[in-house]
């Protein structure tokens, strides 16, 4: 007597792994945040032109739950972040997230945002104009750096000669940016701004889109 042999067939868990190892990766959701208005986030969503998103709306699967000064709490991917002006969360699983910063311009086209200098928050403006990073007195004096053992000389601004002196500033993080032993002028007047230059900007790849600019750390 011949017994007949059934092909045999896959079980659950083997279709479960075939399922696994054949689907397409999972992409995390790429969120930039550009800018703050009144009740408003200015958002980039997966490489996407910059949109105006109200608190309590939801565009392309991200909530703007709250804004408070220059920081905005959103939800995605199934979380909740708190970003700040400038931050870019692009995460990819099993990949490296790039080290990214999102800009926006004001009323009179000059980028600024927020960052931090030693771990200490500082409000940067673009200035491709400047070989460095330029700090005023005041903001000197309120990140408590040492320029005792700087090299002070004098530098042409747009005011006239003044006198400076430089320093080397341990780390200046924008956005998702860190970079180590950046050169700096500690300027012995006040500025409204601390200048971003080209210390830090050399290091960058620069793309301007309208009223946006992405900074990407090259190296």
């Amino acid at each position: 007597m011949r017994t007949k042999h059934r092909p045999s067939t896959p079980s659950a868990l083997m279709k479960l792994v075939l399922f696994l190892a054949l689907a397409p990766p999972a992409w995390a959701t790429d969120v930039g945040l550009a800018g703050i208005f009144p009740g408003k986030a200015l958002l980039t969503i997966n490489g996407g032109p910059p949109r105006i998103v109200a608190v309590g709306s939801t565009a392309e699967g991200v909530r703007v739950v709250s804004i408070i000064g220059d920081t905005a709490t959103l939800q995605f991917d199934g979380g909740t972040r708190v970003m700040r002006v400038g931050q870019n969360v692009a995460a990819q699983r099993s990949t490296v997230s790039q080290q990214t910063a999102i800009l926006t311009a004001d009323s009179r086209g000059h980028f600024l945002t927020m960052g931090y200098i030693n771990g200490i928050s500082a409000r940067f403006m673009v200035d491709t104009g400047a070989s460095m990073i330029g700090i005023g007195a005041s903001d000197a004096r309120r990140l408590t750096l040492n320029t005792s053992r700087g090299e002070r000389g004098a530098v042409n601004t747009a005011n006239g000669v003044t006198y400076a002196t430089r320093i080397k500033l341990d780390s200046v993080r924008v956005g998702d940016i860190t970079l180590n032993g950046v050169d700096a002028l500690v300027h012995e007047t006040d500025m409204p701004f601390v200048l971003l230059g080209m210390s830090f900007l050399n290091r960058m790849e620069m793309v301007r889109d309208g009223g946006a600019m992405t900074l990407k750390k090259r190296f």
